[in-house]
C-alpha cells in the first residue's frame, strides 16, 4: 500500500498549487479520501474531503471558495487545487484514505505561502 504526495512548494499570496495523491496497492475506488494539513505547532487539521465515487465533497470554512477536491478512479489519484493561497495556509498537507486512526496516510508535502 502506497499513498504519495506532491505538487507543493513555494507560492506568493494569491497564487495557486494543485496538489496530487497518488496511490496503489489497494482498492482505492472504495475509499474517501481526505486531505489534512499540519501548520507548524498546530494540530493536524481537516482541510477538505471526498466520497468514494467523487459526488460529495466537504471543506473547511476557511478554505471554502478557494480550494478544490477531486479524484480520478481511473488513474487512483486525488487533487487538490489551492487558489487565493494565503500565508495562514502554509502547512505540510497530507492525504489520508479511509478513516483518521486506521487508514493509510501519505508522508505530506509542504506548501509555503509567503512574498
Amino acid at each position: 500500500v502506497q499513498v504519495v504526495e506532491s505538487g507543493g512548494g513555494l507560492v506568493q499570496p494569491g497564487g495557486s498549487l494543485t496538489l496530487s495523491c497518488t496511490t496503489s496497492g489497494f482498492s482505492f475506488s472504495n475509499y474517501g479520501v481526505t486531505w489534512y494539513r499540519q501548520r507548524s505547532g498546530k494540530e493536524r487539521e481537516f482541510v477538505a474531503n471526498i466520497n468514494s465515487g467523487g459526488e460529495s465533497t466537504n471543506y473547511q470554512a476557511s478554505v471554502k471558495g478557494r480550494f478544490t477536491i477531486s479524484r480520478d478512479n481511473v488513474k487512483n489519484m486525488v487533487y487538490l487545487q489551492l487558489n487565493s493561497l494565503r500565508p495562514e495556509d502554509t502547512a505540510v498537507y497530507y492525504c489520508n484514505l479511509g478513516s483518521y486512526y486506521t487508514g493509510y496516510w501519505g508522508q505530506g508535502t509542504q506548501v509555503t505561502v509567503s512574498s
